[in-house]
């Protein structure tokens, strides 16, 4: 009898330290994501605010006959997402050799998005971003011409309309990245890959330049080299 007691006593402890052991685990494993959670709830929504201006396009006027002013607001949220806006102004006047046809416009454009922080370390100085933009612009735009001439009899043709009016709708894809100088500045780059979704050309057949867009015809590549100030 005391052999089976104390046989009883040992199979008892086995089994009260086999769940100590189990419940142990499970504790530490529910704790463990609840830490992570919890570090991350602890950081702000709203980490900061910044506005910046592009670089590029103030090139492409002072060294070519068209290109655009253009600015940007984006709102940080937990260093890991980045709602933007972009505001600009595009301009041309332009002679088109291959048609021999001069184009002049000037209106504003504006691109609205998201940015997501794709780096590892979302709260370095350091950042990569990924993201899209939707952008749309209305413009009118003149073309006009005075070295035509007339295929049958030779004649020179005038040629041209004014104010025709025109409109864009295209989206980007983005991919960037920028680093903070110092204090609030920041300096990045972003490459942009363009695609149009609807337009209308008016009366005059395709625009030759669309502000924010760029010639139409020419390469869907492009990019942003920008001066950021973020508080």
């Amino acid at each position: 009898m005391t052999r089976l007691h104390t046989m009883t006593r040992s199979r008892i402890s086995s089994f009260i330290s086999k769940s100590a052991t189990i419940s142990l685990l499970t504790l530490a494993l529910t704790a463990a994501p609840a830490a992570a959670q919890n570090q991350t709830d602890s950081i702000a929504l709203l980490r900061g605010v910044a506005v910046s201006a592009d670089l590029v396009g103030l090139a492409q006027i002072a060294f070519s006959d068209y290109g655009q002013y253009e600015a940007a607001a984006r709102v940080n949220l937990k260093d890991r997402y980045f709602p933007v806006v972009e505001i600009g102004y595009g301009k041309a006047d332009a002679d088109d050799p291959s048609t021999k046809l001069r184009y002049k416009t000037s209106a504003p454009y504006w691109r609205v998005g998201l940015d997501f922080n794709i780096a590892k370390n979302k709260h370095d100085d350091y950042r990569i971003y990924a993201g899209f933009r939707y952008a749309m612009t209305y413009y009118k735009f003149d073309v006009s011409s005075t070295d035509l001439k007339d295929p049958v009899w030779g004649d020179d043709v005038q040629f041209g309309a004014e104010g025709v009016k025109a409109n864009y709708h295209w989206m980007e894809g983005v991919f960037g990245v920028d680093a903070k100088i110092a204090g609030p500045l920041r300096l990045g780059w972003s490459f942009r890959y363009r695609r149009r979704i609807a337009h209308n050309d008016g009366t005059m057949g395709g625009t030759w330049y669309v502000p924010g867009y760029g010639k139409q015809g020419g390469s869907r590549m492009g990019g942003t080299f920008n001066v950021i100030f973020e508080m």
